[in-house]
């Protein structure tokens, strides 16, 4: 009895689940931008206030999970205008829907430092599947993260009545991410 209870003990460790590491952000190095056009003019802008919850294991991404959620009043582009509309109701609309929120349950990792984030991303209330790609390098107990993804901005709600249409701001948004953060476990 006690030889198998050593051959099935290796087995049942095999087959326990991976446990990634739990990462802080650094909220000072780290940046979540948001670009487009409006007018045909570019424009850049932030969020001021976002945190994120992210368990990561280079080794084992498949066990990694990540949860970022975006206060949308923070929004913010230098433009007075702009930032007087944003958390209006025909945009993010804050006071109806004050967050958005990215949610991941398993990274990929694609080579070379690459991975991607499928995940589910929700503003206005619309949930939609997107893919994060996303560089990543780790130094010891630091990593540093950059991504960009590309949203039809329509397809959360984001713009309505005039705004539904491409003809004053662009229905296409870039979304940049860049952390930079510390690890605490695993």
């Amino acid at each position: 009895m006690r030889r198998l209870a050593f051959l099935i003990a290796p087995l049942l460790f095999a087959a326990a689940p991976a446990r990634a590491a739990e990462w802080v952000v650094d909220p000072a190095l780290s940046h979540l931008q948001f670009s487009g056009l409006q007018t045909g003019v570019a424009f850049q802008g932030s969020f001021g206030i976002w945190k994120a919850e992210i368990s990561f294991d280079p080794a084992h991404p498949e066990a990694g999970r990540a949860r970022v959620t975006i206060d949308l009043a923070s929004a913010a582009t230098g433009d007075l205008q702009r930032d007087g509309a944003l958390p209006d109701a025909d945009w993010f609309d804050t006071a109806a829907f004050p967050r958005a929120e990215f949610v991941v349950d398993h990274f990929v990792a694609k080579g070379g430092g690459e991975y991607e984030a499928p995940g589910r991303l929700t503003i206005r209330g619309i949930a939609r599947d997107v893919v994060l790609p996303f560089t990543l390098g780790i130094t010891g107990d630091r990593a540093a993260a950059k991504g960009h993804l590309t949203l039809v901005r329509t397809d959360f709600g984001v713009g309505q009545g005039v705004w539904s249409t491409g003809d004053w701001v662009a229905l296409e948004v870039g979304v940049d991410v860049d952390l930079v953060a510390t690890r605490v476990g695993g």
